[in-house]
């Protein structure tokens, strides 16, 4: 039935039948505790393909009577589709992903449409990525989540409960009911797909700026990070690299001899990471523009002929990922160039942003040759906001193509949710102001409770010079973050580590070696992310869901669950942040000798954890990791766990069982700590390895020992 006579039909319905009598949403059970909502009348079958969701969900059966969260679809006079969530008072809104803005959501309007947003500030409602999904914590608690399951233009406004409103057809929203937030989050990872395990260079510290150029600046800047000790893997090549901006090409007076480069890079341990944009320059000569011609796989204008518009080598028209045979092209294209040596790659300008036109985008009306299970051929308006991220899907096919045997990095500006699957992501072009800092805390954190656990904003900010101690601050905290890299736009002041002078450098150089020996930790947190979904970065609420208190707080995260971060965000320190209530009692401070330098964040041990450290190294494959140092602190009963995840920080053989999984204990016994390896999964062997291990106490103290992987470790505790 047409939209517009059902509501016709429904309302007739409500008004002889009285108020009771309004027709109920279609509701549909996919899991435990998951249910699909439909407007009444509509069956899922009648509605788009999912992009979001990892795996098409029939129905298992109808929704329980007991459903507690119902949601309200209505349309507006215009024809807008909506949906409405009721919440109960105390009830806390989080996710809707790559916003600006804080932590809490409550009292916001965000819109999910893919946006070149450079410079944003803390009014833009839309940004370079769209997550329709917003988590719900209740007052007691409990938790809830709703997925807006369409890729249109989306409106969704957190003034009063959760109100959705779609520029497009019917549309499921599915809603996971859970007894925690992170349950929740973890279901959503379930329905939507979880990241790959990264390689583990990716994880290191990048240094990019827009732009690096020719090689030789390249090259000096990589040697600069060896000769001032300061711990990086990775050096990004922004769009100067090409030829005249045409992806897959090479400057040939700027970047002559890319496999070279390549290799000088290596030689000193850097990898790199090339950017490609979709925009391909309408060049009869160019053999991409001849070659995606003669297969006719360019985005088509409502005439039917190739949609052209202006991006950065002037005119260009744009590869339909939506298609598979298009993504085949373009992987095609991507195998071969990696083949040079290329370690990853970055996909930007992909919302797509189109310049000289007020939509910053191509029109609606454009047309897409999608395939049947993205939905088939249809308007841009319904493709807009998954464009990156099928695009992102078919780099990394590509890649994987040339390098099975490898893990794929490839980073995207523009995504939707459930592109985790494909392409880390980070903030855009933000601006190197204290706005940006501070902001960037709660981005990673909403992000990572909308399923990209990979993020980081760009350190020091892209638009804009800055200054030294907002640098140092930035560098101090954004070291935490899963994605750390240093970026700058054209024109600005040099901003490498070394940029601002001595004391700016040592900070930064204190703060990248915390990063680098806290690795094994966050390496092992991303074994967990892959495993279940579960943030890197979490919410200080995340430790007692039924605190208001921490419900906004959104200077100080979690690292894991446990290691707390608290970095201050104002440039004269004047904001306390919102701590647990057991704060002083389940926390134990820690440092690297370093906590004199004030512009890096405090860190904190939970009490009854173990935390996995390894050496200071200039790059992720400069040593093994021996000595391991484990930092225990202890529980009230002298007790503390821990796990540390290793494998080859490279290809997929960790899937065969190629790796090692190790739980740590440590048990008070009498004057004495022992400290033991208690379990291991996984083939490999555990190595012949020195432990340090440091442990902390109450009041500041701290004992020390040294044994071996395979043996008990024994800290005497008596003074």
């Amino acid at each position: 039935m047409p939209t517009g006579i059902r509501r016709v039909f429904s309302a007739l319905l409500f008004g002889i039948a009285g108020a009771g009598a309004q027709a109920q949403p279609r509701a549909e059970l996919l899991g435990p505790g998951i249910v699909r909502f439909t407007d009444d009348g509509v069956a899922s079958g009648d509605l788009r393909p999912s992009a979001a969701l990892l795996h098409p969900m029939p129905a298992i059966g109808p929704a329980p009577a007991d459903t507690a969260v119902r949601p309200r679809f209505y349309e507006t006079d215009d024809g807008k589709e909506c949906v409405s969530v009721g919440i109960e008072a105390g009830t806390s809104l989080y996710g809707t992903g790559e916003v600006a803005g804080p932590l809490l959501r409550n009292g916001r309007v965000v819109e999910c449409w893919n946006f070149d947003a450079y410079g944003y500030g803390d009014a833009m409602p839309h940004l370079y990525q769209s997550h329709p999904w917003v988590l719900a914590v209740r007052a007691d608690g409990t938790a809830f989540g709703v997925l807006a399951d369409t890729t249109y233009h989306l409106r969704i406004d957190l003034t009063s409960g959760i109100d959705i409103r779609s520029d497009g057809p019917d549309f499921a929203v599915i809603v996971i009911e859970r007894s925690s937030p992170q349950e929740v989050v973890m279901a959503l990872a379930d329905l939507t797909g979880k990241i790959e395990m990264p390689p583990l260079w990716a994880l290191g510290y990048h240094q990019c700026r827009y732009s690096y150029h020719p090689a030789s600046r390249v090259l000096d800047v990589a040697r600069g990070f060896r000769e001032h000790s300061i711990p990086a893997d990775v050096i990004w090549m922004d769009i100067d690299y090409m030829d005249g901006f045409r992806v897959f090409t090479f400057d040939p007076t700027g970047f002559p001899n890319p496999r070279g480069l390549i290799s000088d890079l290596h030689d000193i341990g850097f990898r790199n990471v090339w950017m490609l944009d979709p925009g391909i320059k309408l060049d009869p000569a160019y053999f991409v523009y001849k070659s995606g011609t003669r297969q006719d796989v360019w985005v088509k204008a409502a005439s039917g002929e190739p949609y052209v518009g202006e991006v950065w080598p002037g005119k260009c028209v744009f590869p339909d990922f939506t298609s598979s045979t298009v993504r085949a092209w373009w992987s095609g294209l991507v195998g071969d160039f990696v083949k040079l040596g290329v370690d990853g790659l970055w996909n930007d300008m992909n919302e797509p942003a189109v310049f000289n036109v007020q939509s910053k985008t191509m029109p609606l009306d454009n047309i897409h040759r999608a395939d049947e299970d993205l939905g088939g051929q249809g308007p841009h308006a319904a493709y807009h906001n998954i464009f990156g991220m099928q695009m992102v899907r078919a780099t990394r096919e590509g890649y994987m193509a040339a390098f099975p045997n490898r893990r794929p990095f490839v980073l995207s500006r523009a995504n939707y949710l459930g592109g985790q699957r494909y392409a880390a992501t980070w903030s855009g072009d933000n601006s190197a102001e204290w706005y940006h800092l501070e902001s960037s805390v709660p981005m990673v954190i909403n992000l990572g409770l909308s399923g990209n656990p990979f993020t980081g904003p760009d350190i020091g900010g892209f638009a804009g010079n800055g200054d030294g101690r907002m640098f140092a601050r930035w560098m101090g905290v954004g070291a935490m973050f899963p994605f750390a890299r240093g970026h700058t736009g054209k024109g600005n002041i040099d901003k490498e580590p070394w940029a601002f002078g001595p004391e700016v450098e040592a900070t930064c150089r204190r703060a990248l070696e915390r990063r680098y020996r806290l690795l094994p930790y966050m390496y092992t947190l991303f074994h967990e992310a892959h495993e279940t979904g579960m943030p890197i970065i979490r919410p200080l609420f995340f430790l007692d869901p039924r605190d208001p208190a921490l419900r906004s707080e959104d200077d100080a995260f979690l690292l894991g669950g446990d290691l707390m971060v608290v970095p201050d965000l104002t440039p004269e320190r004047d904001r306390t942040p919102v701590l647990p209530r057991d704060f002083a009692t389940a926390w134990r401070p820690f440092d690297f000798n370093d906590s004199d330098d004030a512009d890096l964040p405090r860190l904190y041990a939970r009490v009854g954890s173990i935390l996995p450290v390894g050496p200071v190294q200039q790059h992720t494959g400069e040593k093994p990791l021996d000595p391991l140092l484990l930092i225990v602190s202890l529980d009230d009963e002298g007790r503390a766990a821990g796990s540390l995840y290793e494998d080859f920080g490279d290809g997929w053989e960790f899937r065969d069982g190629e790796y090692r999984l190790t739980t740590y204990v440590a048990e008070r016994e009498g004057d004495s700590l022992v400290v033991r390896a208690s379990r291991r999964e996984g083939r490999w062997r555990a190595p012949d390895r020195q432990v340090l291990v440091r442990v902390l106490l109450p009041g500041g103290r701290e004992k020390t020992a040294i044994g071996r992987e395979n043996a008990d470790v024994v800290v005497p505790l008596a003074d």
